[in-house]
């Protein structure tokens, strides 16, 4: 079979306007959370991504009826839940293993696939594995997958050693139905996780939002089909502001409201980017170059750590050494072989650089880079081993010498909405072609 690749050539200042839709990371989410209602729900602005048509595939198999129009997704759960995510569907995503609470009210047991998704460190699955017992699932673990049981789910008092984004929303799509009250303790608080508990809530959960890392959910006896519009994608938004830096223009970015972009709007300006931004759009451009800087990820508010694969090519553009210190995932530079064929100037470390120690302080984790600008970028034949990777790819082929050829495109279309004609539109030189 031919794969895809993109071949791109040097293209100059990439410059327009990109209008982003729903998160990638938000939509799948909503999806599985309308299982849970009774009657149509709605969700518009939907982006157009692999992730979407994957999640859909398993709801149906599940018998929820999907489907699927211009930026608009319609869900309705059939007469008969069939409790069994197909095994086909093992290692494509971490979208079934949100599906087991809901399958549990449904249908009082549940099994998915073993989960996949990108290769960017451990995402145990234990988490949310342990939540459940706690509320009242009996669940065993074979190489095929996860196999839960339970007649009636409860409250609980849970406090999550780190807080995992996927383990509260399993938490949250469980609890709102459990019987009695749950209190997650160092629960994440993810603009996307806050964007699910206030859909949960117009499905008539009963949800409180409290200080401190702190979520209560009372469960109620039902949830009914509910519509909303899912806010713009705060990492699409920072990609496309960092292509139009990366290669000297200016990218207009309509559609993710600024509260979604603190962190990254201030870490740009200190590295010499100029914003303006308005209720509708936001544009960055650096007219007197760019400087080096040191950052670090972390959970929300802090630094998103989808945002550090587009930063590493801007400091290939800024002058001097930055550093990047990666706290969420172990594994998340597993795309910097990719950048360093391009002729990117970076060194990766185990040890904690440019912030204080993180969890991974005293493993091989190579979680920590320094990267040398302004570095000399040639065409090469690249292999993305992930979505962010792919993105990050693209923007340093975009001022590289030479043609640069991209293999495994199929990860950026799975997570950004038509980024072959959202790049083409801002000008760059790109072309399909079979390999």
């Amino acid at each position: 079979m031919n794969e895809q690749a993109w071949l791109i050539e040097p293209s100059g200042p990439l410059r327009g306007d990109v209008e982003v839709r729903g998160s990638k990371n938000a939509v799948s989410k909503h999806m599985v959370a309308a299982m849970l209602g009774d009657g149509p729900s709605t969700l518009h602005n939907a982006p157009e991504v692999g992730e979407v048509h994957l999640t859909a595939a398993m709801l149906e198999a599940l018998g929820i009826h999907v489907e699927i129009g211009d930026g608009e997704i319609t869900l309705e759960r059939g007469s008969v839940i069939e409790p069994r995510v197909p095994e086909k569907y093992t290692g494509l995503n971490r979208i079934p293993i949100l599906m087991l609470g809901p399958l549990l009210h449904l249908a009082g047991e549940a099994f998915v696939p073993m989960v996949g998704g990108d290769p960017i460190g451990r995402r145990p699955v234990n988490f949310h594995l342990e939540a459940l017992r706690s509320m009242g699932a009996e669940i065993i673990e074979d190489e095929s997958g996860i196999t839960a049981k339970a007649s009636r789910l409860h409250g609980t008092r849970i406090t999550l050693p780190y807080p995992s984004v996927g383990a509260t929303e399993t938490i949250l799509m469980t609890a709102v139905l459990a019987e009695g009250k749950t209190v997650i303790k160092g629960a994440a608080m993810e603009p996307e996780v806050v964007e699910l508990a206030l859909y949960l809530q117009r499905m008539g959960a009963m949800i409180e939002l409290s200080p401190d890392r702190r979520i209560v959910i009372e469960g109620v006896e039902k949830l009914h089909g509910a519509s909303t519009w899912l806010a713009g994608d705060r990492i699409e938004a920072f990609s496309y502001l960092v292509a139009g830096l990366v290669t000297g223009g200016e990218v207009r970015v309509h559609g993710c409201p600024q509260d979604r972009l603190v962190t990254a709007i201030t870490t740009l300006a200190r590295m010499g980017a100029r914003f303006d931004i308005t209720d509708d759009w936001l544009t960055a451009s650096a007219p007197d170059g760019l400087r080096a800087a040191a950052v670090q990820t972390d959970t929300h508010p802090g630094f998103m750590t989808d945002w550090q694969t587009p930063l590493m090519v801007l400091f290939t553009r800024a002058e001097g050494m930055s550093v990047l210190h990666e706290t969420v995932f172990e594994n998340r530079l597993v795309y910097v072989p990719a950048l360093q064929k391009m002729g990117c100037e970076i060194e990766v470390f185990s040890q904690c650089l440019g912030g204080p120690a993180c969890r991974y302080h005293d493993t091989n984790a190579k979680h920590s880079a320094v990267v040398r600008g302004v570095s000399k970028l040639r065409g090469a034949d690249v292999t993305l081993p992930d979505i962010r990777a792919g993105f990050s790819a693209v923007l340093a082929a975009a001022v590289a010498e030479g043609t640069s050829t991209l293999r495994g495109v199929n990860h950026i279309e799975r997570g950004y909405h038509r980024p072959f004609d959202q790049f083409t539109s801002l000008g760059l030189k790109i072309r399909r072609a079979d390999v």
